[in-house]
């Protein structure tokens, strides 16, 4: 029992093989398998073989982004040049703030749905009707609404981190151990209390599922919204560069798209522990 509670405890490592991993072995494992991907594509393009030289290899992608984050501005033969950053920033600005909107609406409407049958016999059976319909087929509502502007980037990512956000805080509150909050009742607490101190504690692991689903979305939105509905970020640059056949830009603004993806989902991590750190002796990926 003593040496399952220290393997809880030996972070900052992870479980493997009933041995503590240090985050740097457990970091060197995760690039193996990328390493390995991007080593066998150098090779096989070396010579032009994959796919009949339509995929640019490794070093000719690296060497376009180069260009792309740290080029000379210019409207000349690269357009593209020393506009990586303005890219990025344009995008992420709109993820934040779609993913903003998506917070404020959705984690409470969950918590009510939740908490509340009455609010779930008007509310869910709505949310269950619209929530299959995909995001491309937002697109033409959101351009007859908004026009080609920002606002309606920041619709559709809303909308797409909207249904995971509510439908996991829903889930969350409803599965709270019905005991403590009798208990808490018993203990005269009320029901606003009640909803406070013990019910949204126990959903917020839900919820941060729902954040980090919600967030992986609002990346796929707001690229489905810059092909069409902005003319600029990241996804209008994806689908300029794939029209005038420079695939390098291409799959250096996919990468692009997934660090960004990554690192966002990251940082949910972090402030989840930080929120949660009561959780870590009760799990073993703490």
């Amino acid at each position: 029992m003593s040496s399952l509670v220290s393997e809880r405890r030996a972070g900052p490592g992870r479980i493997f093989g009933g041995l503590a991993l240090p985050r740097l072995g457990a970091t060197l494992l995760a690039l193996i398998l990328p390493v390995a991907l991007v080593v066998l594509w150098q090779i096989s393009g070396t010579n032009g073989s994959i796919f009949g030289g339509a995929l640019p290899t490794p070093d000719r992608v690296w060497e376009a982004w180069l260009k792309w984050a740290f080029g000379a501005s210019s409207m000349g033969l690269n357009p593209y040049s020393g506009t990586w950053l303005e890219s990025v920033v344009f995008s992420t600005i709109r993820v934040a703030k779609g993913f903003a909107i998506a917070i404020l609406i959705g984690v409470p409407l969950g918590i009510c749905i939740g908490w509340s049958r009455m609010v779930a016999k008007v509310l869910d059976p709505t949310i269950q009707w619209l929530r299959p319909v995909p995001i491309t087929a937002w697109l033409p509502i959101s351009i007859a609404i908004f026009g080609i502007a920002d606002f309606g980037s920041i619709f559709l990512i809303t909308i797409g981190a909207f249904y995971p956000i509510v439908i996991n805080t829903t889930h969350g509150t409803r599965d709270v151990e019905r005991n403590w909050i009798r208990a808490a009742l018993m203990m005269g607490a009320s029901p606003f209390t009640v909803l406070r101190r013990v019910v949204l504690p126990a959903a917020l692991p839900s919820i941060f599922t729902g954040l980090r689903i919600g967030l992986g979305i609002a990346w796929t939105a707001v690229i489905v919204s810059e092909m069409v509905a902005v003319k600029s970020g990241l996804g209008y640059v994806l689908w300029d560069a794939y029209y005038v056949g420079r695939m390098d830009i291409v799959i250096a603004d996919m990468v692009s798209i997934g660090l960004l993806g990554y690192l966002s989902d990251w940082l949910i991590v972090r402030v989840e522990h930080f929120v949660l750190r009561w959780r870590r002796l009760q799990s073993f990926n703490a």
